[in-house]
């Protein structure tokens, strides 16, 4: 699997950071006395992004969304000790190094990612990490991808983007690269795992 590579998103793919990440969301919500609803937020950040709900709620209310986030991601920050990694995430990413994939992270989450790969002992695994203060377009836009592929001389026959929502098979069918996602879709690009284990088993060198 030499030439096979795999791009990982963060939060709910590597990461069990949504509890952290709902709890910095209603800190925020509290201190500008917007109404918080758990079970609602959950479902909108996972279908779309915490940034497409911070842009709405700002609008909404007549507030800026920079402050808004500026004010979320402090509070998130202080909350790394929260976020835990997915299960067999660590066994997974080992198992690849192992077989000679190279590795990396794209992700919305601010540099605090960083901060976050290194206390879990992660941060080694990637050869580069892209965040969402990395000056790209966020997904499903494909220039973070192309970056990688370009930069890397990436086979993108090869290259899999590894994520648990449908923005994340979006984003690899515009970079043109390969999907393996925790969600169903119906894009041809898309391998659906029900674990991070069922990575082990998948034909990888098949596409």
């Amino acid at each position: 699997m030499k030439n096979t590579v795999f791009i990982w998103d963060l939060d709910g793919t590597l990461l069990d950071s949504y509890e952290a990440i709902l709890a910095g969301i209603e800190e925020t919500f509290a201190q500008f006395a917007i109404p918080y609803d758990k079970l609602a937020i959950r479902s909108f950040i996972l279908q779309h992004s915490v940034q497409d709900l911070l842009e709405q709620v700002a609008e909404e209310r007549d507030l800026d969304a920079v402050v808004l986030n500026r004010v979320r991601g402090q509070s998130l920050a202080e909350k790394n000790a929260q976020v835990v990694l997915m299960p067999d995430a660590r066994e997974v990413l080992a198992w690849a190094a192992e077989q000679g994939i190279q590795q990396f992270v794209y992700t919305h989450k601010g540099d605090n990612a960083f901060t976050i790969l290194r206390d879990l002992g992660l941060a080694e695994y990637f050869t580069e990490i892209l965040t969402g203060q990395s000056g790209f377009a966020r997904k499903p836009s494909p220039e973070a991808g192309l970056y990688l592929l370009d930069k890397y001389q990436l086979d993108p026959r090869q290259t899999y983007y590894i994520g648990d929502r449908t923005l994340d098979v979006e984003f690899a069918q515009n970079s043109g690269i390969q999907s393996i996602n925790l969600l169903e879709s119906p894009l041809e690009c898309n391998q659906k795992i029900g674990a991070l284990m069922d990575i082990l088993s998948l034909s990888l060198d098949e596409k």
